[in-house]
C-alpha cells in the first residue's frame, strides 16, 4: 500500500487526508489497489468497498469543502450525508444505549461526518490545515499550547525550516 504522509488523525480528517500532494501531483489512496479496503480495515469500518466508495468520495469532497470554504453550500453538502442516518437512544437498566439507523452503503461516510461534528463540538479552532501552502493535509491539533502549524515536522515542518535557513543564508552578506 502507498505510504500516506499523515495517519492517525480523527476519522473525518483521515478521510480528507486520503488525498495528498506528492512531488507536485495529487495522490488518491482510493485509486491504489486495495487502498480503500485497507483504509476501511484501519478504521474498523465495515462495508463492501465497491458499495461504499462513491459515498466516501462524496463525503471526502464535502468535508474538504467545509474545511476550506465553510459556507451554507458546504454545510448543506455535509447535512446531505448526515441525512443518510440517525442515532436513537434508549435507557435500559440505568444505562444509555445508542442505536444507529444508517443506510449500510453510507455508514462509513456517516460516521466520518458525525466525527467532524464531534470535533466541532470539542475545539473547532484545533482543526487546521497544514501551514505549507502546497500541502492539502488537515490535522487536529492536540499539542498542549495549540500552536501546531504543520501536518508533520518530518515533512512540511522540516521543509519550512530548511527554506527559512536557506533564505537567511542567501540574504546575509558574504564576509
Amino acid at each position: 500500500m502507498t505510504r500516506r504522509p499523515l495517519v492517525g488523525e480523527p476519522l473525518a480528517l483521515d478521510l480528507v487526508n486520503t488525498q495528498w500532494v506528492e512531488r507536485g501531483r495529487m495522490v488518491d489512496l482510493f485509486d491504489e489497489p486495495d487502498g480503500l479496503r485497507e483504509w476501511l480495515a484501519e478504521h474498523r469500518l465495515e462495508g463492501d468497498p465497491a458499495a461504499v466508495e462513491t459515498p466516501l468520495r462524496q463525503t471526502r469532497s464535502a468535508l474538504r469543502r467545509v474545511l476550506e470554504q465553510p459556507d451554507a453550500d458546504s454545510e448543506r453538502a455535509v447535512n446531505a450525508i448526515l441525512a443518510h442516518g440517525a442515532s436513537r437512544y434508549t435507557l435500559h437498566r440505568a444505562a444509555v444505549h445508542e442505536q444507529q439507523d444508517v443506510d449500510p452503503d453510507w455508514l462509513p461516510s456517516w460516521r466520518a461526518a458525525i466525527n467532524y461534528l464531534d470535533l466541532l463540538r470539542q475545539q473547532p479552532n484545533r482543526i487546521r490545515r497544514c501551514g505549507n501552502p502546497a500541502c492539502v493535509l488537515h490535522f487536529y491539533d492536540t499539542s498542549r499550547n495549540g500552536t501546531r502549524r504543520w501536518c508533520s515536522m518530518d515533512g512540511c515542518g522540516a521543509r519550512a525550516k530548511a527554506a527559512r535557513h536557506y533564505q537567511r543564508q542567501r540574504i546575509t552578506p558574504a564576509s
